[in-house]
């Protein structure tokens, strides 16, 4: 197969939504139509001890949530799936913000009964920022929820989305019976099944009187709204899709496997084929054929037994290949990588080549952070993979004196990850960490323990927020230095960062030293 080819067949996606909304599980049931797995999990059952391929943290089996983003590829009609599914709990956006940086497209998940919820708006903000094509998946629709036209105005008013709607819902909770495909003009039947994939019967034409004899007085229901979807929304063009202009919308039931074979049957024909990236030298085209790619997510030990720590790398150009050396922009060295992997979750196998549009894992030695680029030698810096100013902030403490170097050890790998931020007082040397949201307090301290065999214990601390600062007046940047200097630290990088007690602090730091700049995003 051509390079071209290989390119043309790749389709890489983020799953986003809500906590709760079917993320997981529409996932699952993804991989298990595209023949990755036989039979899927009953996911966050206790009774049945089977969990998400996706969710393979021991934490998040305990916690039934997804903490960290999970990787998974496979084959389907000649076609390589790249399947991201996010955290949908907002203690841990930053790692779905960095995801969207690697992915082509989004399906959007959201509830039925619930509609838009907050987090949704954050991620959906991120994708129109950077005009990536959404296709919203409506879930649950076993379950009674709101009405399908009340839900559309909903994602058009809160989303700031224009829907067009590619199936269609016949009734819903108890009383549901299936979906009406518009995009295929077929009609598919409900048949609650979670473990397997079943086929359903196809109906081709709508007018029929026959339609009224399979779903009874709910035909003429479906007559009429489909004859009003067809006044009110814009008919559904590829091209507006790609461009992000208009989102297509389907209804299903993820967890009984309904609707997934008809979102993904869709997809596949509709989805972005990989798309370049922009970085601070020019715009890199996947059609090159020189490879370019950059880290976007790393995850240290995906196999506790090995303590093992792998960099994701989206392959954005040419061919990733197995055992040549690649050139470390930031460290300005080559590397060579001889195992390079790609994901079933945690499961991993050895690949020879990467094509655009992948994820390879990399085995890392400590030499790579999240934004670095790998090139064939030339210097590349790719835009907008950064760290958010943390909002939250606890003193870490060793509760452990004999388990210094593995306390360390855990924090530096995982802070690098970018589940958290490091900070060290320029005053005091107390290790400071810094983080998005609360819960990835009780993340780190629960991977400390099970991974490294280190114990801490937290220490609250006041803080409003941190700004990275940076400034050409020397004898200015030296002075706030001096004078805050109780309240200046350093991050991983030895950059100096300014540790806001308050608000007012804050602003009138600013005012009162107009030549020195506040960062709050790492890219500066």
């Amino acid at each position: 197969m051509s390079f071209q080819q290989e390119i043309n067949r790749r389709r890489t996606f983020a799953i986003v939504s809500h906590p709760d909304a079917g993320k997981t599980t529409l996932t699952e049931k993804l991989l298990l139509f595209g023949g990755a797995i036989q039979v899927a999990g009953a996911v966050k059952s206790n009774k049945i001890k089977k969990t998400a391929t996706s969710d393979w943290m021991e934490i998040e089996r305990q916690r039934g949530i997804s903490v960290a983003t999970s990787v998974m590829g496979f084959e389907y009609n000649d076609l390589m799936i790249n399947i991201l599914d996010t955290p949908g709990h907002q203690d841990f956006a930053e790692d779905t913000f960095r995801t969207l940086t690697a992915v082509d497209s989004v399906i959007v998940v959201i509830d039925v009964a619930k509609g838009v919820e907050p987090q949704t708006e954050k991620l959906v903000k991120v994708c129109r920022m950077r005009n990536t094509p959404i296709i919203v998946f409506i879930n649950k629709l076993d379950r009674p929820g709101k009405d399908a036209f009340e839900l559309l105005d909903e994602i058009e008013q809160k989303l700031d989305l224009r829907v067009t709607p590619l199936s269609w819902p016949i009734n819903m909770g108890p009383k549901f019976k299936g979906v009406y495909s518009i995009y295929d003009r077929s009609l598919y039947l409900f048949e609650p099944n979670k473990q397997r994939v079943e086929q359903r019967i196809l109906f081709k034409e709508l007018a029929s009187s026959e339609l009224d004899t399979i779903i009874g007085d709910d035909a003429t229901i479906l007559r009429d709204d489909l004859h009003l979807v067809e006044g009110v929304y814009p008919v559904f063009a590829k091209e507006d899709y790609l461009s992000g202009e208009i989102c297509p919308v389907f209804f299903g039931s993820a967890l009984n496997n309904f609707g997934v074979k008809e979102l993904l049957d869709c997809f596949i024909e509709i989805a972005p084929t990989p798309i370049g990236r922009e970085t601070e030298e020019r715009h890199i085209d996947p059609n090159e054929e020189v490879f370019s790619g950059f880290v976007f997510k790393i995850h240290a030990n995906m196999d506790p037994n090995h303590r093992d720590r792998i960099a994701f790398v989206r392959v954005v150009s040419g061919v990733f290949e197995r055992n040549k050396p690649y050139h470390h922009v930031r460290l300005n060295r080559k590397l060579k990588f001889s195992n390079p992997t790609a994901f079933m979750a945690q499961k991993k196998s050895v690949v020879d080549e990467v094509f655009p549009g992948d994820i390879v894992g990399l085995y890392d030695a400590g030499n790579f952070k999240i934004g670095d680029t790998l090139t064939e030698g030339e210097i590349l810096h790719f835009k907008g993979i950064p760290s958010f100013s943390p909002e939250l902030f606890r003193y870490v403490e060793n509760a452990d004196p004999l388990k210094s170097k593995q306390l360390a050890k855990g924090l530096d790998q995982l802070t690098d990850e970018g589940v958290a931020q490091l900070f060290t007082g320029s005053a005091t040397g107390r290790k400071i960490i810094g983080t998005v949201g609360a819960l990835q307090f009780e993340v780190i301290q629960y991977r400390l323990l099970h991974e490294y065999g280190a114990s801490c214990r937290y220490e609250h601390i006041t803080l409003h927020k941190t700004a990275w600062i940076t400034s050409n007046n020397k004898a200015m940047l030296d002075d706030f230095k001096m004078r805050k200097a109780s309240y200046m630290a350093l991050d991983k990088d030895g950059r100096d960062v300014f540790l806001a007690d308050s608000p007012y602090s804050l602003q009138i730091s600013m005012e009162k030293y107009p030549d020195i700049k506040f960062h709050f995003t790492s890219e500066f």
